[in-house]
This record gives structure tokens, C-alpha cells and sequence, in this order.
């Protein structure tokens, strides 16, 4: 009985534990690569930051824009419909 113990125990040690190492060193690189990605993502994401500030000016600028274009529009369809009719 003992000698099978033994025997599990030599198997263990050459078999199973390189490949449990292995295994382990694959999942440690992969987590690795997906933390550099993260952190190109998070550095992409504050510099995107960055260029969104002046955002909500231009959309005043063009809410203000399609007010005007709106008004000349409804200005030339009268004209329009009254040259027709």
C-alpha cells in the first residue's frame, strides 16, 4: 500500500504538477495582456475626455443654427406657396 502512495506522490510531482504550472503561467499571460489592454483603453478614454469639452458649445452653436435655418426655410415656403396659389 505504501508503495502505491509513493508512486502517486512521483507521478504528481512529474506529471501533474508541470502541467498544473504550465496551465497557471498561460492564465497569468493572458491576464497580463488583458490588463495592458485595459489600461491602453482607460488611457484612450481620458484622452477622448479631453477632446469632448467643447462638445455642448458647438451643439449651442448649432441648435442656434437650425433656429435660424428653420425660420428662413418657413420664411421661403410662405413665399413659395404664395407665388403657387
Amino acid at each position: 500500500m505504501m508503495v502505491l502512495w509513493w508512486i502517486g506522490n512521483v507521478i504528481l510531482l512529474v506529471v501533474i504538477l508541470p502541467v498544473v504550472i504550465w496551465l497557471l503561467n498561460r492564465v497569468l499571460a493572458a491576464l497580463e495582456r488583458i490588463r495592458r489592454a485595459s489600461d491602453d483603453i482607460l488611457s484612450g478614454g481620458v484622452a477622448l475626455i479631453g477632446e469632448l469639452e467643447p462638445v455642448p458649445a458647438a451643439l449651442a452653436e448649432t441648435d442656434s443654427t437650425i433656429t435660424a435655418v428653420t425660420t428662413g426655410a418657413v420664411r421661403y415656403a410662405g413665399s413659395v406657396a404664395r407665388l403657387l396659389g
